[in-house]
């Protein structure tokens, strides 16, 4: 029987080259793709929850204007009923003082007759 016996075949040159190379084959990171472990574990929006995030601030921002507007509507049409009895009672008051000018004309007219008819308008002589 016979035995092959084998020994080692490589150099000692390539056994060193061996050593070092498999040192060379993990990647070291570059200086410039450096991440923290936050920023790269961070969670990136999609394009739709960036506009969806939009949407709602326009949204929220929308609402608060129609409830200020809201607000000055009514302000602004208490100023109108306010307004409107303001010139209700200066109709009231000009009908008022139409009728006692009117009333007043009507009595002068009366007295002024009942003057003339007494002949205290006439002077005697």
């Amino acid at each position: 029987m016979k035995r092959f016996i084998v020994g080692e075949m490589t150099t000692p040159e390539y056994y060193g080259w061996w050593s070092k190379r498999v040192n060379d084959n993990i990647p070291e990171p570059r200086e410039e793709c450096v991440q923290s472990i936050k920023e790269h574990l961070q969670v990136v929006p999609s394009e739709l929850e960036i506009i969806k995030q939009d949407f709602e601030k326009k949204s929220s921002e929308l609402g608060k204007k129609i409830k200020q507007l809201e607000e000055e509507k009514m302000h602004l049409g208490l100023d109108v009923d306010i307004h409107k009895l303001e010139a209700e009672k200066l109709r009231k008051g000009k009908n008022k003082a139409k009728e006692d000018l009117g009333s007043l004309k009507t009595d002068y007219k009366k007295l002024h007759l009942s003057i003339r008819t007494a002949g205290l308008g006439k002077t005697s002589e």
